[in-house]
């Protein structure tokens, strides 16, 4: 039997019932890789011999009669988490050989799990594109089409799931960098709530790993169905041990309602400041067409809704204060000039990123504030619905655009061209505000391409999205893998 694309919940159960091995899962998963992984460049940097030492110490520890959450389930990591022992580089050269001392609280959590670390996937320059490719370790092709890409940040992951090299992997998400990857190589991902899921570890090079969450950016989980998504989320999340781990426990209320004909769900298909393509919006009918078919309650419109204009354009400058903080002090002069000059458009998602790279301590303190009011617009809007359910982005996978300035490039939507940096729209709806997302498969475009949808739920009840995302999953079929 093949078990490479099965889920982690069949193959924990196969390994209980001991159908199987964690050794022979492992040895499975590392043929593939060596196979397949030529035409995808999915896995970056391998770590076959560590992960073969793990397998056997899980088959071990399961003949002992121990009991861990993923106990010999092979797993991906995403580059950009510190793994003891393997380079860290965030695809930037000056960094390829250096080699972290210790895990990311993440991969430390995975770990003592029992999962089974195959190896790190791969990531855009500095994790800041929709395409995976770096001078180091060169491009990730999207599994479905390998003219096409993975998606980004966390396209290394996406595409290895999609290729079946590992059960589960984590990514993380600032501007779609969970979602967009699932959306392109049709498999799962969820967008914790900000700060649910500890990001020590997850940082840049050679940054020290410190006890602090960035803004908006968050560490998540990848998956092939909706409940791996839930079993992989329930060993990241928690508050880091060094800072509110110490005061605080866990403790996430349950999802709101386990039939769908319990859900009351908004959807939305039209964003004021970029269009939905055809196939898109074609997926995001299809989920509201089952939503309709099995009970729930459905509708297209609400004045509760936040401004959807007012709120992109706040991520965007939210976003570019985030990334303005590293800037070295010669280019944030020369952004300060750019910034100042007149720019007659203020919903320009390009010009409200760049003024947000130079916002003032009071500039970003006021645009947090507004942040806060959209907030509890949302508090107000999930008192009356359970779920958003709206795009990832507005196009399936596109083709590999290199272009080494991103104001320069383009994407093609029905025949119309909109700035690229524009696609982090859909995005910014949740991430904003710090919502939970979950992407999922939502059918194929007409040339066969990937289609998802995310579900946008409540602040602190991911566990609501990620039960609608596996009730739609029984309801409109969920992970196919690629031809």
């Amino acid at each position: 039997m093949e078990w490479s694309f099965l889920s982690a919940e069949a193959l924990t159960a196969a390994l209980r019932a001991g159908e199987v091995t964690s050794v022979e899962l492992t040895d499975e998963a590392i043929v593939r890789i060596e196979r397949d992984d030529k035409a995808i460049n999915a896995i970056c940097v391998s770590d076959f011999d560590r992960a073969r030492a793990a397998a056997r110490w899980a088959d071990e520890a399961r003949a002992s009669g121990e009991e861990r959450p993923l106990l010999g389930i092979p797993v991906t990591v995403k580059e950009s988490y510190n793994v003891a022992g393997l380079p860290t580089t965030w695809g930037m050269p000056q960094y390829a050989s250096y080699l972290p001392a210790e895990d990311a609280v993440a991969v430390s959590r995975l770990k003592a799990s029992g999962a089974v670390i195959l190896g790190k996937t791969n990531v855009p320059f500095m994790l800041q594109d929709w395409q995976s490719f770096n001078e180091i370790y060169g491009t990730t092709n999207n599994p479905w089409d390998h003219g096409r890409t993975a998606g980004g940040s966390s396209g290394g992951s996406a595409a290895a799931l999609a290729s079946g090299f590992g059960a589960l992997s984590i990514g993380s998400d600032i501007a779609g960098s969970l979602r967009n990857p699932a959306h392109f190589c049709g498999v799962y991902a969820h967008k914790p709530t900000f700060g649910l899921v500890a990001s020590r570890g997850m940082v840049p090079p050679p940054a020290p790993a410190l006890p602090v969450e960035g803004d908006l950016g968050v560490c998540g989980p990848m998956a092939r169905t909706a409940r791996d998504l839930a079993l992989l989320l329930d060993v990241m999340a928690g508050p880091d041990a060094l800072t509110l781990g110490v005061g605080y426990d866990l403790t996430l209320p349950p999802a709101r309602h386990q039939r769908l004909c319990d859900f009351r769900v908004l959807v939305l298909d039209e964003h004021p400041l970029i269009a939905t393509g055809s196939a898109v919006r074609a997926g995001v009918n299809r989920v509201a067409d089952a939503l309709v078919d099995g009970g729930a309650s459905v509708e297209r419109q609400s004045p509760l809704l936040p401004d959807m204009t007012e709120a992109a354009t706040l991520y965007m400058q939210l976003m570019g204060s985030s990334q303005g903080a590293r800037i070295p002090a010669e280019k944030y002069e020369q952004l300060r000039s750019l910034a100042a000059e007149p720019n007659a458009d203020d919903q320009d998602l390009s010009a409200a990123r760049l003024r947000g790279m130079v916002f003032s301590h009071r500039e970003w303190i006021e645009a947090d504030i507004r942040r806060e009011l959209h907030r509890r617009s949302w508090r107000q809007l999930f008192a009356d619905f359970d779920a958003v359910v709206c795009p990832i982005t507005s196009v399936p996978a596109f083709a590999h655009d290199h272009t080494p300035d991103l104001a320069e490039r383009r994407i093609d939507i029905d025949g119309v061209e909109y700035p690229y940096i524009d696609q982090a729209a859909w995005a910014g709806l949740a991430t904003m505000p710090g919502l939970p997302a979950t992407a999922i498969p939502a059918g194929r475009s007409p040339d066969g391409l990937p289609v998802g949808v995310q579900l946008i739920g409540p602040m602190y009840e991911d566990y609501t999205p990620l039960r609608l995302a596996e009730l739609l999953e029984s309801a409109i079929g969920g992970f196919q893998a690629p031809a």
